[in-house]
């Protein structure tokens, strides 16, 4: 199985998602923001954490214009499967190819630390490796991860179990204290917390590998 690992001026976390990748099995290629195509036999497009382009205008506003986007969202399109993880959720909700938005953080600063999620949902290919209702401990470290959305789309992210994760203890304002969501398909995910970075022992966590585990195990049986 073969994941793409995008890298924008000002990623920070391109590494380590790649690495998060080739622990559970992954055939990895790295793209470039300008690239207009991604590589033959993707399966899986990874969109990481840092800072896209400075965070100019909106976090992940830029690189949602890049000329990789029109080839991840195809990808999308197509029923391929996209994560995002920090700036990359920002990126994908930039992108329309999932809905709300990241504002800034309630308290106004920026937010580093190991905290506890609860896995709302393990119907999806990226949460089938936990059991619903889980606790695992994954960091985050943003200041813009503020997940905001109309009523409407809140009820109906809630009524399609499209929540992917939710924060024990709420750390950004975030409504309904959500840290992750999917999109229709399920085959979008986006989150603020870095499971790539709890992916070895010496990172002081493994909870995320299980993630990158089940979603190769899931698209090897699909």
């Amino acid at each position: 199985m073969k994941a793409a690992v995008v890298t924008f001026p000002g990623s920070n976390c391109d590494r380590d998602l790649a690495v998060a990748f080739e622990r559970a099995g992954w055939d990895v290629v790295r793209v470039w923001h300008k690239d207009t195509s991604l590589p033959a036999g993707v399966d899986v497009v990874g969109v990481p954490g840092g800072f896209s382009f400075g965070d100019y205008l909106r976090c992940g506003a830029i690189a949602a214009q890049s000329p990789i986007g029109a080839a991840v969202k195809a990808h999308a399109a197509r029923g391929g499967y996209v994560l995002g993880i920090c700036n990359g959720f920002q990126v994908l909700t930039e992108m329309g190819l999932l809905p709300g938005a990241l504002m800034r953080n309630a308290g106004l600063k920026f937010v580093c630390k190991m905290l506890t999620l609860n896995v709302a949902t393990a119907d999806s290919a990226f949460t089938a490796g936990y059991a619903k209702g889980q606790a695992i401990t994954v960091p985050v470290a943003h200041h813009d991860g503020n997940y905001t959305i109309d009523a409407d789309g809140l009820a109906r992210l809630q009524g399609e179990d499209r929540i992917a994760f939710t924060y024990a203890a709420n750390p950004n304002g975030s409504m309904a204290d959500i840290a992750g969501i999917l999109s229709e398909n399920r085959r979008v995910l986006g989150m603020m917390p870095h499971p790539e970075r709890v992916v070895d022992p010496v990172q002081g966590g493994t909870d995320g590998a299980a993630m990158f585990r089940a979603l190769m195990g899931g698209l090897t049986l699909a």
